[in-house]
C-alpha cells in the first residue's frame, strides 16, 4: 500500500541558494515547505561563485543602478545576518594607463559608495603602489590604484544555512531526490519525488515554486509538460586554485583588455583563488568542468599584472558552474544582466506556479522575499516579511542581529578558544567560521579531544561528520570536504574515498 501523499502549502524544486532561500522565508511566515534538490544542496552553480558579496561594480557601466544599488543594500543586510560565513574585504584595482582613465574609475567608485548607506564597510579612495603592500607582487608598472570594500561569503555554507533554518521552521528538506512529474489536480499539485535508492514520495502541494536554476526550464518541459515564457542563456563561470602567491589581506580586481573583470582573492589562508571567465554554455549541465583555454586564459592574466605569473601547472584545483541568466541582446557574455525575474502563474481556480529565472547570490535574500511575497497572498498568507533583521543559524555572535557584529568577529573566536582550550586553538577558529555559536551544539558535553571520536583525517574528528551527517544533510565525502568545508584543499589525495568507507561503514 503505497503511503498517503505529503500534503504542503508549498514545494520547492532545487537546493540551490534560491531555492534555499525561499524555503526558509516561506517556513518562516507560517507555510509547510517541502523542498527537493536532485543532487547534494548547492551542489552545482550556488557552490561554484566567486564567493563575494558585491553590488557588482563592473555593471554599472551598463547602467544597471537598481541592480547595483539592490545588491549594495543586501552586502550590509547579509553581513549582520550571519558574519561567521560572511566578512569585509577590500579590493585594490591597479590602474592599467591603457584602459579606462583613472577619473571615469574614480567617478564609478564614488556612485559605488553612495548607492546605498554603508554602516560597516568603508568608503572607496585612491592609493599608491608603489608604497602601498598590495603593490609589491605587482609589476613596476602599476604605480597608481583604487580600493573599495565587498563582501566575501561561503556560498555552499549560506545554501545548507537557509535550508538549516528552514527546516528548524518546519520545512522537509529532501536531498537526492528528484521530481520527476508535477500536474495540477484542481487547486493542487500532484507532484512525484524520487530518491536516488529509487523509493519515491509523493506530495499534494498549494503552489509549486520551480527554483531550479540552470534546468528551471527544462524543469517545465519534462516535469510540468508545458513550454516556458522564458529563454535562459548558459554562462560558464570557471575558476583556479593555486598556492598563495601574495602574502597580505588585499584582493584584486583586475580590468582585461577584453572588458572582462577578473578577480585574485586570498583564498583558506595557503591558496588564492583566481576567476572567473564568462563563457557561453551548451554542454550537459550535470557535468560541468574548466577547459585548458580557460586555465590559460586565466594564467596569462597573471602574467600581464603580477611580477611572478602563474602557469597552469601550478593550479592546484578549479571549478566551474553554469549561470543561468536572463537572455537579452547583449553579444558579449559578461555584458549579459545579472538581475532576476520572478514568473507567476495564478489563473483563477488553479494552483500557482512560480518559476525564478536568473539572478544573483548577493540578492538571494531579497529574491527569495519578493516571491514569498508573490505566492503567500495566493495561499492565503498574511505574514509579514522578516528575513532583513534575522541572523543565519549560527550567526547570532552576541545575541541579537548587531550592525557590527562582523567587526567583532575575531573578539568571538579568542572567547571560544578560552572557553574549548582543550582543542587546538585553530580547529576551533575553523569551527566557529563554520558553525557560528552552533560551535556549542558540535561540541556538547564533550570536554577533552578524546571525546571527539576518530581522527578520519586530519583535524577531521568522527564528532563533526555526525554531526553534519545528522544536522546538514551531509552523505559522502565530497559534501563534507567541498561543500560544509573546504578541507579538501588541505587534506591528502584519496581522503574523499577514505570518507565515503567511512560513511558507508557507519550505516
Amino acid at each position: 500500500m503505497n503511503p498517503a501523499p505529503i500534503q504542503t502549502d508549498v514545494l520547492i524544486i532545487g537546493g540551490g541558494i534560491n531555492g534555499a532561500g525561499i524555503a526558509r522565508d516561506a517556513a518562516g511566515r507560517g507555510l509547510s515547505v517541502v523542498l527537493c534538490e536532485k543532487d547534494d544542496l548547492a551542489a552545482h552553480t550556488s557552490s561554484a561563485s566567486t564567493k563575494l558579496i558585491h553590488g557588482g561594480l563592473r555593471y554599472l557601466e551598463h547602467y544597471e543602478f537598481g541592480l547595483v544599488r539592490k545588491a549594495l543594500i543586501e552586502r550590509e543586510v547579509l553581513l549582520r545576518a550571519a558574519p561567521h560565513i560572511m566578512w569585509p574585504m577590500r579590493f585594490v584595482m591597479p590602474h592599467d594607463k591603457g584602459q579606462r582613465p583613472a577619473w571615469m574609475i574614480r567617478a564609478g567608485l564614488l556612485i559605488y559608495d553612495f548607492l546605498a548607506k554603508r554602516e560597516i564597510l568603508p568608503g572607496s579612495g585612491g592609493i599608491d603602489l608603489r608604497t602601498h603592500p598590495a603593490g609589491k607582487p605587482l609589476k613596476a608598472e602599476f604605480t597608481q590604484g583604487f580600493i573599495y570594500s565587498d563582501g566575501w561569503v561561503d556560498d555552499a555554507r549560506l545554501v545548507v544555512l537557509n535550508a538549516l533554518d528552514a527546516a528548524e521552521k518546519g520545512a522537509q528538506i529532501f536531498t537526492h531526490t528528484r521530481c520527476e512529474s508535477a500536474r495540477r489536480v484542481g487547486d493542487r499539485w500532484q507532484a512525484s519525488l524520487r530518491r536516488a535508492d529509487g523509493s519515491s514520495i509523493e506530495v499534494s502541494a498549494r503552489c509549486l515554486v520551480n527554483a531550479a536554476g540552470p534546468w528551471a526550464t527544462q524543469f517545465l518541459q519534462d516535469a510540468v509538460h508545458r513550454p516556458s515564457g522564458k529563454a535562459l542563456r548558459l554562462i560558464k563561470g570557471s575558476h583556479i586554485v593555486v598556492k598563495k602567491i601574495f602574502d597580505h589581506p588585499y584582493a584584486y580586481i583586475f580590468q582585461n583588455p577584453d572588458g572582462r573583470i577578473v578577480f585574485a582573492i586570498d583564498y583558506e589562508q595557503d591558496f588564492t583563488l583566481i576567476g572567473t571567465t564568462d563563457l557561453e554554455y551548451h554542454g550537459d549541465t550535470n557535468q560541468v568542468a574548466i577547459d585548458d583555454e580557460e586555465i590559460n586564459y586565466l594564467c596569462q592574466l597573471t602574467e600581464r599584472y603580477f611580477r611572478t605569473p602563474i602557469t597552469p601547472s601550478d593550479v592546484v584545483w578549479s571549478y566551474s558552474g553554469v549561470r543561468p541568466l536572463l537572455e537579452d541582446d547583449s553579444a558579449n557574455a559578461s555584458e549579459i544582466t545579472r538581475d532576476y525575474q520572478l514568473s507567476m502563474e495564478n489563473e483563477s481556480g488553479q494552483a500557482p506556479l512560480l518559476s525564478v529565472f536568473g539572478g544573483k547570490i548577493t540578492t538571494f535574500r531579497k529574491l527569495a522575499e519578493e516571491a514569498v511575497d508573490k505566492i503567500a497572498p495566493a495561499l492565503g498568507n498574511a505574514h509579514t516579511t522578516w528575513t532583513e533583521h534575522a541572523c543565519l543559524p549560527g550567526g547570532d555572535l552576541f545575541g541579537a542581529p548587531q550592525n557590527r557584529a562582523v567587526l567583532d568577529y575575531d573578539a568571538y573566536v579568542h572567547d571560544r578558544q578560552q572557553e574549548y582550550d582543550w582543542l587546538p586553538a585553530a580547529l576551533v577558529a575553523r569551527y566557529v567560521r563554520n558553525y557560528g555559536t552552533r560551535i556549542h551544539r558540535l561540541l556538547a558535553g564533550k570536554s577533552q579531544l578524546s571525546e571527539m571520536g576518530e581522527a578520519v583525517a586530519e583535524g577531521l574528528f568522527a564528532a563533526e561528520i555526525e554531526y553534519l551527517i545528522k544536522n546538514e544533510w551531509a552523505s559522502s565525502g565530497a559534501d563534507i570536504l567541498w561543500r560544509r568545508s573546504k578541507l579538501g584543499l588541505h587534506l591528502p589525495a584519496g581522503t574523499e574515498q577514505k570518507l565515503d568507507q567511512w560513511i558507508a561503514n557507519r550505516r
